[in-house]
């Protein structure tokens, strides 16, 4: 049996996106999105490895100059679009449930991640971002003089 720790900020923004579906789907009278983009967000894990955080997100449809992925500061940014693919037919009623329109995925990094060192792969739709993790910082050391702050001890 395998364990999977309860996280409920994944549960809040499963709860959110499904409520954004309802208003969509509510506000379009049921066409399918009333010839507007529907938002579209991508599934996004974050793993710890010994040696990097990978990022690894579902971009199906996407090829690699469709996604942009960008480091500021502590902040990485992944963001692209996909376009629809159907067409408007004026006869007969269709009916569209896949997503499309432009994300932007945002992630504040670890204090002490080299930009530099941030690596990206694309491969069937599966982006992999592999961020290694910071130098440890370790602590120093403050040795005690023998002198006190005024002087030294054979002066007084």
């Amino acid at each position: 049996m395998t364990l999977v720790r309860w996280e409920p900020i994944r549960e809040l923004d499963s709860l959110q996106g499904e409520m954004n579906r309802v208003f969509d789907t509510f506000f379009s009278n049921g066409n399918g999105g009333g010839g507007r983009a529907r938002r579209w967000v991508p599934a996004m894990d974050l793993v710890e490895k010994d040696d990097a955080l990978v990022l690894t997100a579902d971009l199906p449809g996407l090829d690699r100059e469709d996604v942009s992925i960008e480091v500021k500061d502590r902040t990485l940014t992944v963001s692209g679009e996909r376009k629809a693919e159907h067409t408007e037919n004026a006869e007969g009623f269709y009916r569209v449930e896949r997503s499309f329109g432009g994300f932007s995925r945002t992630l504040t990094l670890p204090d002490g991640v080299a930009a530099e060192g941030i690596a990206a792969d694309f491969d069937k739709g599966v982006l992999e971002i592999r961020i290694p993790k910071p130098e440890e910082r370790k602590p120093h050391r403050v040795e005690i003089g023998g002198r006190s702050i005024e002087g030294s001890a054979e002066e007084k």
